[in-house]
């Protein structure tokens, strides 16, 4: 046991720190809002350096109930800083509402994400999937006095409970029909003749986790929960919860179900495919930038799912480079988008008021032209390097006609982001006066991603080949 609790100090240093943060907000209140986020960020940035310094072990802890790995390292590092960042722009967006409560939240939710991103058995699965989800459920509908974010943390409360009884469920069915939990024991009862019960339990769980990563048709939350909710919080769903869930469904997949690759295969192609689609034709008619961006992001994840369909170790590895730069170039968008206030104080969202903000704030204006770009996947954008891998997987993996398929449907998806970069370039003003909101925090963050995404990107392509390839290594 005590040689489990130290290859396990990231989930122990959310926990600590996660305790502290909280008891400090339920003694000193509302008031010291700050110094909860300081502790927030120094626990993330401590969890960071943990899981930094246990690279290149390989070993699984607790009855091989949890896996302590590069591949799960990759994903908590993603995860860490995308919680970290939605931690540092939430007191100026929330002003005089932010609350104790926020910082606590992300870090059991990141808690929760690492607990995915390692599981190595059903039960660990369910029960990082839940801690995640249930900070996720209040996150959403975090600013009571607000309709729309009532309305969303609902919804995702409600669809995320079906999700998780199908997902249940399909649980149930591994366990009866393979007599295990363990990833491995359900991967040695798949290696025989695959029986019905196996089939659906394949089903149902990869149906349970495509709600968490917004994959078509288990969709339907992700527009309005993106909407309504929170700014800061719809840049942390857009992000943490995505590297999460993809990383988990690529260790389910490739862990539990590998030698059943000729059942699940099927499913992931067509969740991929009608993602991409979907994700391409229902952004065109947006006129919300926060919905444009929900599929925005089931698009993106329909590209991932072509990574894993091609079920090796470079489909792997192309998942893992996608969610990084995906997240960056989200996170960034996000943050452009909090820069963009009314005459009233009010934040922007909508897309025809971004008209003319090439002249009135040309700096935010070429960052989210990089981000756009990057979305789309346009060379010489580093946006287009994920994309890239991802169909020379699926080509190497004899998937050509899903390959295809990809990159005529990412045609069509590029329509959307151009068209936000005509309306901001070389549409009339807007009637609504931007006044484009300043801070230097938020604005630093900006400028590092766009420029990473820019050709720069490239020069840190051979650091993140080596990371990739180590993290993939570990399922094969």
């Amino acid at each position: 046991m005590t040689a489990d609790l130290a290859l396990i100090w990231p989930e122990l240093i959310l926990t600590i720190g996660g305790l502290v943060t909280l008891m400090l907000g339920t003694f000193l209140g509302d008031r010291q809002v700050g110094l909860y986020q300081l502790a927030a960020l120094l626990t993330l940035a401590a969890a960071a350096v943990a899981v930094v310094a246990l690279f290149g072990v390989n070993a699984s802890v607790f009855s091989n109930t949890l896996a302590v790995d590069n591949f799960g390292g990759f994903a908590k590092l993603v995860i860490y800083g995308a919680s970290a960042v939605s931690i540092l722009i939430a007191p100026r967006f929330f002003a005089g509402g932010m609350r104790a409560e926020y910082p606590v939240l992300i870090l059991f939710a990141a808690l929760g994400m690492g607990i995915m991103a390692s599981s190595r058995d059903l039960m660990t699965l369910y029960v990082g999937l839940e801690l995640n989800s249930l900070a996720a459920y209040v996150l959403a509908s975090f600013m009571r006095s607000d309709d729309r974010s009532s309305e969303a943390g609902l919804k995702y409360f409600v669809l995320g409970a079906l999700a998780s009884g199908m997902l249940l469920y399909g649980i149930s069915l591994l366990y009866g029909f393979s007599g295990t939990t363990d990833f491995a024991g359900i991967a040695a009862a798949m290696g025989g003749k695959l029986n019905p019960g196996l089939i659906f339990g394949i089903v149902f769980v990869l149906a349970g986790l495509a709600f968490k990563v917004s994959a078509v048709p288990f969709h339907m939350w992700t527009p309005d929960v993106y909407e309504g909710a929170p700014t800061p919080v719809t840049a942390f769903f857009a992000s943490a919860p995505k590297v999460a869930a993809m990383a988990l469904m690529t260790r389910v997949a490739i862990d539990a179900m590998g030698p059943a690759i000729g059942a699940w295969q099927q499913i992931i192609i067509f969740l991929a495919l009608a993602s991409i689609i979907l994700g391409a034709v229902g952004a065109i008619g947006q006129k919300n930038i926060k919905r444009l961006l929900a599929y925005s992001s089931i698009n993106n994840v329909g590209f991932m799912l072509i990574g894993l369909a091609a079920g090796t170790q470079a489909g792997v590895q192309a998942v893992l480079t996608y969610l990084l730069v995906y997240v960056v170039t989200t996170v960034g968008a996000f943050l452009v988008l909090l820069q963009l206030r009314d005459a009233d104080g009010n934040y922007v969202e909508s897309i025809p008021a971004l008209a003319g903000l090439s002249q009135r704030r040309p700096g935010l204006a070429a960052a989210m032209a990089v981000f756009m770009l990057s979305l789309a996947g346009i060379p010489p954008l580093f946006g287009f390097w994920p994309k890239l891998l991802v169909f020379q997987a699926a080509v190497n993996a004899n998937l050509v006609p899903l390959a295809v398929a990809g990159i005529v449907a990412s045609v069509i998806g590029a329509f959307y982001y151009i068209a936000i970069i005509k309306t901001m370039y070389f549409d009339d003003k807007s009637e609504v006066e931007i006044d484009g909101s300043r801070n230097i925090v938020e604005g630093s963050i900006i400028t590092v991603s766009a420029l990473w995404l820019s050709i720069v990107g490239y020069l840190f392509i051979p650091m993140l080949t080596v990371a990739s390839a180590a993290a993939a290594s570990v399922l094969f």
